[in-house]
């Protein structure tokens, strides 16, 4: 499917919005975006037509359960779980005749069906040469990024020895008109193949696509074990084979039907270049780091491209809804290959993908719900869950706090946590915790249920949040109003006015596992005020400036966006405690 297909396809269902009128790629588009983001249901996809450049924007294409479900092909989500689920049945299941066996076999053989298809000649993607980065309009999302960032690149690496190909997302800082920087975690593949090349004093050969199908996209962002080609995953959820063209400049090969195609390298010889910051997906800034330098040789692109891009930042945003489908179509492997007993798994958007998870098992011995945290702990990128919050069948959390007692259901230990956790004492490595909420076999001990009574005043700088459990301080603790409490979480004054599930985000965000929770009188403390002395710089939150929320505000009634929505980062300007991408006391 084309990107322009799919955009045809979002306006049948009424779900995009076309502006006309021209808006700045620098912090203007971002603006508009996050507006549709924060909506209820994730708004509308935003097709900006008048870029300044021959190219349109698409932003927020796969921001709702609708769009999202529309770029996998399925009417909703649940689909794809049911489809994989029934793939591995069929697959796995014992067989007892010989007539059931060979019945396996043409779903074995659709499996060739998946893999992608190298084509002779140039695809689609190579119809125009374009002469820099500065022909594509790149956009510039928040006030403190460093610099024009591609937002949704999907970057091609092979193996040197195995010639097995990665395409993995990772977001690219313009540097000038032909080189970039690139954002390879130490965990990710892209930086495991860049030390080979570097053990070889080899160049490495790096194709950046962006556009064509959509389902490209997702599977650039899909969990997928290492070696496993994310175009099979594409080829499966399509049902037929991608088409892969070879490069113009390197002997790398990428779809045929992408929009925009960067070819270069990286030249491992070569110092690291400071890159960032960068308004992140954690809500926070990513600080400047090092990173190596990727050298354009070659851009080409599709006579009628269209460029999507997408904006991060506070949650809820796009990256939700991606989240949320992962969520569902991951779990039936996680549970084939690891954990028998895992019934099903969330992910809150509030926990930006891998600060929070909450898991359901089938519980028939004791100390499970640890063994399953240790588990899930080890399996591919759920190693960099922070907090993890574990339940027995046909349970909630509310119900189980009542029973929840911190000196027996809590394990807090130190592991691997994503790059851009900016709590960790280390980079990429701090605190775990998990809440062992299941009920208690006779081993583990019992415990009688104790109800939540508040005695007293309730002084201004709390809120109470009785069906939880669980009490939020401003700025300083008070002590001997309260009995049953189970959680008691500090917060910086500033963050009063915010909704509880902003401080949700907030405080899973804000506190390292292990430095800042604490269990006192048989309850959970959690500091998730702002930091200093960390050994470490602590960023500040991503909103909009004033000056890109008022200029959206006088251009809407002309933008033909319909009903005004106010710019949700209003709300969070009393977090800014500098005008930098770092906290500034």
């Amino acid at each position: 499917m084309r990107l322009r297909e799919f955009i045809k396809e979002l306006e049948n269902q009424g779900e995009v919005l076309r502006v006309s009128e021209y808006v700045d790629p620098i912090l203007e588009i971002t603006e508009l975006t996050d507006r549709q983001c924060k909506s209820i249901g994730g708004g509308k996809a935003l097709l900006f037509e008048n870029s300044a450049l021959p190219f349109p924007v698409l932003t927020n294409m796969m921001g709702s359960q609708r769009r999202m479900a529309m770029v996998l092909g399925v009417d909703k989500i649940g689909d794809i779980e049911l489809k994989i689920n029934n793939f591995i049945r069929e697959v796995t299941a014992p067989k007892k005749s010989l007539k059931e066996k060979i019945g396996v076999l043409p779903l074995l053989a659709s499996f060739g069906k998946w893999l992608p298809r190298s084509v002779s000649g140039r695809g689609e993607c190579q119809q125009v040469r374009l002469s820099s980065l500065n022909d594509i309009p790149i956009l510039k999302t928040w006030q403190y990024d460093a610099e024009r960032f591609i937002t949704l690149p999907m970057v091609h690496t092979v193996d040197p020895q195995s010639g097995a190909r990665n395409v993995g997302m990772y977001r690219m800082q313009v540097m000038d008109e032909m080189t970039t920087g690139m954002h390879w975690h130490k965990h990710k593949t892209g930086e495991r193949h860049y030390q080979q090349y570097k053990a070889l004093k080899q160049r490495m050969p790096v194709t950046v696509c962006v556009g064509g199908d959509p389902v490209y996209t997702y599977a650039a962002t899909a969990p997928l074990p290492d070696g496993i080609d994310e175009y099979i995953l594409a080829g499966f959820l399509r049902n037929k084979p991608v088409k892969m063209v070879k490069c113009l400049t390197n002997n790398l090969e990428v779809p045929a039907d992408c929009d925009f195609v960067i070819e270069g390298y990286v030249d491992p010889s070569e110092e690291k270049v400071t890159e960032g910051a960068f308004g992140d997906h954690t809500g926070f800034y990513s600080l400047p780091d090092y990173y190596p330098l990727f050298h354009v040789t070659c851009i080409t692109c599709r006579r009628d491209a269209i460029y999507p891009a997408t904006v991060v930042g506070i949650p809820p945003m796009e990256d939700a809804w991606i989240a949320a489908a992962t969520e569902r179509i991951f779990v039936s492997p996680i549970r084939f290959a690891m954990i028998p007993e895992l019934i099903d798994m969330q992910m809150p958007t509030e926990g930006v993908a891998h600060n929070i998870a909450i898991c359901k098992i089938r519980k028939s011995y004791a100390g499970q719900g640890f063994k399953v945290a240790n588990t899930m702990w080890g399996a591919g990128q759920m190693m960099f869950n922070k907090f993890i919050v574990i339940l027995s069948e046909n349970q909630n959390i509310k119900d189980r706090l009542e029973f929840f007692d911190p000196l027996r259901d809590i394990m807090q230990q130190r592991g691997t946590l994503d790059v851009l956790d900016h709590t960790s004492p280390a980079i990429g490595f701090g605190g775990k915790m998990c809440f062992d909420l299941t009920a208690k076999t006779v081993e583990e001990g019992a415990r009688q249920k104790i109800d939540f009574i508040i005695n007293g005043c309730i002084p201004d700088n709390c809120r109470v949040l009785e069906e939880w459990h669980t009490l939020f301080f401003f700025g300083w603790q008070s002590d001997g109003f309260y009995e049953g409490a189970k959680c008691i979480i500090l917060f910086d004054d500033r963050a009063k006015g915010l909704s509880n599930s902003d401080l949700l985000w907030l405080a899973v965000a804000n506190a390292d596992a292990v430095r800042d929770v604490r269990v006192e009188q048989g309850r959970v403390v959690v500091d998730a005020r702002f930091k200093r002395d960390i050994g470490r710089d602590f960023p500040n939150i991503v909103s909009a400036d004033i000056q890109t929320i008022k200029s959206i505000d006088h251009k809407w009634e002309s933008l033909g966006l319909g009903e005004f929505i106010p710019s949700p980062s209003l709300k969070y300007h009393s977090l800014i405690f500098s005008d930098s991408a770092e906290v500034k006391y």
